[in-house]
């Protein structure tokens, strides 16, 4: 999927809406514990009534991997599902893998060739060499982490460069975007820090970004479309807790719903005020 396939699934959904699949088997329903797959269980009920108004789903590899050889079972269902149930929807393994040349291609088969995710995210910190393996792949996308949500993106994240003033996430996009193209490279920016979009504008205009923080982490979607916002849209807002843990009894996933449609109604506003659709 190039980034012209994904703007047009964003004017036929009217949404730039992904849903991390943050599946927590502590957090989900108690009635899915006796299936025998809960996590898939519960992540077929979310994708069952949200495919409609999300054009990306984001499973955390954390919470896959935590459960071991299981969760990898289940992670694997779920994309199997998405693909087979709905190839329009754009699946991103949240990894934040970052390693030298042999590790990454390694990692860039597991994630495209076994798992079939369409992008990855990646940590830059170990530069080029870490990432190009990734980009080997046609039709494939690297997500490389610039600026962050959490807290502690400000250790290391605006450290000022003597020389040129750059703080490091600045520096981390004009190097980088020199290593792929608009239609294999997005970049992390996180919703809380959402002021920060238009100076990044600046840098990478037409690149893709994936937005994080909002609603559980208090980001504001406004904000973000305001700063973020390009000619192809080129936003993937992201929003996990918020939607998918909306409740926890039988009804949890039409109670996912109501979340998720209070988002895409918010981002069809958002992008017809921008004449986008």
């Amino acid at each position: 999927m190039n980034a012209q396939q994904l703007f047009n699934e964003i004017k036929e959904k009217r949404s730039f809406l992904c849903i991390g699949l943050d599946t927590d088997i502590q957090k989900i329903p108690r009635h899915l514990l006796d299936t025998s797959d809960p996590v898939f269980a519960f992540n077929k009920e979310i994708i069952d009534y949200t495919h409609d108004l999300a054009v990306a789903y984001k499973p955390n590899l954390a919470f896959y991997e935590s459960l071991g050889p299981d969760g990898l079972t289940s992670l694997d269902k779920t994309v199997k599902y998405i693909r087979s149930k709905h190839p329009e929807i754009f699946i991103i393994a949240d990894a934040k893998r970052g390693d030298i040349g042999n590790t990454s291609s390694l990692y860039a088969r597991s994630f495209f060739d076994r798992y079939d995710f369409d992008a990855v995210t990646v940590a830059p910190y170990m530069g080029e060499d870490s990432v190009k393996p990734f980009m080997t792949y046609l039709d494939r996308w690297v997500i490389l982490l610039a600026l962050t949500s959490n807290k502690g993106a400000f250790d290391f994240q605006f450290i000022e460069d003597s020389k040129t003033g750059d703080k490091l996430f600045e520096t981390v996009l004009k190097t980088s975007k020199e290593w792929g193209t608009t239609n294999n490279m997005m970049y992390v920016v996180g919703a809380t820090k959402a002021e920060k979009l238009k100076e990044i504008r600046t840098i990478i205009p037409d690149h893709f970004l994936l937005v994080p923080g909002v609603g559980a982490q208090g980001g504001s979607l406004q904000e973000v479309a305001r700063y973020g916002m390009n000619s192809q849209c080129g936003l993937l807002v992201n929003s996990s807790r918020a939607i998918i843990y909306a409740s926890d009894d039988k009804n949890f996933a039409k109670d996912a719903r109501t979340q998720a449609e209070i988002v895409q109604v918010e981002m069809e506003e958002l992008l017809l005020e921008a004449e986008l659709i």
